[in-house]
């Protein structure tokens, strides 16, 4: 079969897969990267590249970053500071999250703002009683806004600033794309705030944080527990409950309030059987009983991961909504030494995030099990699947097809409607390819169209950056979107009703407000 018909066969089986939801998405990724191997469009090494992508460990080494935010409890202190000065209203949430992770993209990238805010979104959102798909889609679509905000806010911007240099015009300086970032992240957020709750389903997604507050409030009240009674959450020690089950060995064994249990790590707080408290200096241990044991945290995690007791709420749960808990400052040190190198782009995104994963857990901040928890696997295997089909897309000439196509429909037509077109063109291409790649495509045809219009190249420069980051109406549009999908409960049919709106005001600020700041 003739390359060209392979790579675009495939891609539409992809598509379709995607679509139809009935196939795991990292299922359907691998299967691309075997296909374009079986259909010899590209050789093996070629085919599973994407797993080595520095892109793909970039994105994996950020999610043990956000882990050791979590688990130390930076995120629900943050979260508590989100709440303190955005309250609980849903539209003002969705702002000051918007403004807060636009401003991390444009210097770490989106993906990497993303990541590193996602768990406090989450945090945010319980403690708000608001469904996490009502504020997770927001965060990345303005984390795509963001990254128009300076020139470091994705690679995008570097590379057309170089098309541009190297055709004719001039690279762009660093804070130029603010002229285009700023009005795009202020409509951004303008159509956030007024649409996403129409938009968006309410859902949650699998795992949602404890709100902390609440709980601690229940458990005094279950137990009449006073607030003179020692601490029940703290960032080094802690209560959880356990249940007794049967055929346990604590059957049988008599305990009173404020003794140690058997192990002798623990202190048994209180107790309850049924509707009933059990006081007093003789508690004879039965089937069902509910046991408030106090201790550390990791005495906690290690003698209720047995079989003796049935835990209620994971110590290791509890632990993560403790604001600032053990190992906080590491994490928060870590972090800004992984943002420093990221900003002043001494090594290589991959290498920070990477360097940064290894200090984590080097300092025990996260556990080496903790780390490769933390990673969303189908997260990682859905883009590594789905590189080569970018490769593909490129080494078999099927972007020289499109091109030529395109030149052929535009035609002479005036510079607005080449411009126009082009942008259509690569918000298409960007909702089933990288950006990047998709930019890399539509570049060298923007080129030739300025310079046989004889225009400026600038504009169309500018304009496909804009376009590129429009990456909002599928989930595998961008490693954002794939991030939130799971936490969110999003559905692939649920991005393009948001993401419809925002990538329209894309593509009038690509095509009539950017040749108004740089002339034709």
């Amino acid at each position: 079969m003739d390359p060209v018909v392979a790579t675009l066969l495939i891609l539409v089986l992809a598509i379709v897969a995607f679509v139809s939801n009935r196939l795991p998405l990292g299922v359907v990724a691998i299967g691309v990267s075997l296909a374009l191997f079986f259909a010899g469009v590209l050789t093996l090494p070629q085919a599973l590249a994407g797993f080595g992508d520095p892109t793909v460990l970039f994105i994996a080494a950020l999610f043990v970053v956000s882990e050791s935010l979590d688990a130390t409890g930076i995120t629900a202190w943050a979260g508590q500071l989100v709440i303190g000065r955005a309250g609980t209203k849903r539209r003002m949430l969705l702002i000051v999250v918007s403004l807060l992770v636009a401003g991390l993209t444009a210097l770490i990238s989106v993906n990497g703002a993303v990541a590193a805010l996602l768990p406090l979104v989450v945090v945010v959102a319980s403690r708000a009683g608001i469904p996490t798909s009502q504020l997770l889609l927001p965060l990345a679509f303005a984390a795509h806004a963001g990254s128009m905000l300076l020139l470091t806010g994705t690679p995008v911007n570097i590379i057309v600033s170089e098309i541009a240099a190297d055709n004719g015009g001039r690279a762009f300086g660093f804070f130029e794309f603010a002229l285009v970032g700023i009005p795009l992240l202020l409509g951004t957020i303008a159509i956030l705030v007024l649409f996403s709750g129409r938009l968006l389903p309410s859902r949650n997604g699998a795992l949602m944080p404890l709100d902390l507050v609440r709980h601690a409030r229940l458990l005094r009240q279950q137990y009449s527990l006073n607030l003179e009674t020692a601490v029940i959450l703290g960032p080094t020690s802690g209560v959880t409950e356990v249940v007794v089950p049967p055929r346990s060995p604590l059957i049988g064994v008599r305990l009173c309030t404020g003794m140690a249990t058997p192990s002798g790590d623990l202190v048994l707080l209180a107790a309850r059987r049924g509707s009933e408290q059990l006081k007093g200096q003789d508690i004879v241990v039965q089937v069902g009983d509910v046991l408030l044991l106090q201790g550390t945290w990791d005495d906690l995690a290690r003698h209720t991961d047995n079989a003796n007791v049935l835990v209620v709420d994971d110590p290791t749960r509890l632990r993560r909504s403790v604001p600032l808990g053990k190992g906080a400052r590491r994490a928060l040190i870590v972090l800004a030494a992984m943002v420093l190198l990221l900003a002043t782009g001494l090594v290589p995104p991959a290498v920070a995030a990477l360097l940064a994963a290894c200090a984590l857990v080097l300092t025990r901040t996260v556990s080496p099990a903790q780390a490769y928890q933390s990673i969303s696997w189908t997260t990682v295997v859905l883009v590594a699947g789905m590189i080569p089909l970018s490769t593909a897309f490129i080494q078999t000439g099927t972007a020289d097809l499109v091109a030529g196509w395109l030149l052929t429909f535009i035609g002479g037509a005036g510079p607005h409607i080449a411009l126009l077109v082009l942008c259509v063109l690569t918000v298409v291409l960007g909702q089933l390819i990288s950006n990047t790649a998709t930019v890399l495509i539509v570049a060298p045809i923007a080129v030739s169209v300025a310079a046989t219009l004889d225009l400026s190249v600038q504009p169309f420069m500018m304009a496909l950056t804009v376009a590129g980051a429009a990456a909002f109406l599928t989930p595998i549009a961008t490693p954002a979107n794939l991030m939130v999908m799971e936490p969110g409960g999003y559905r692939f049919g649920d991005y393009w009703k948001l993401g419809l709106p925002l990538a329209l005001l894309f593509i009038v600020v690509a095509v009539w407000y950017v040749p108004l700041i740089l002339p034709f």
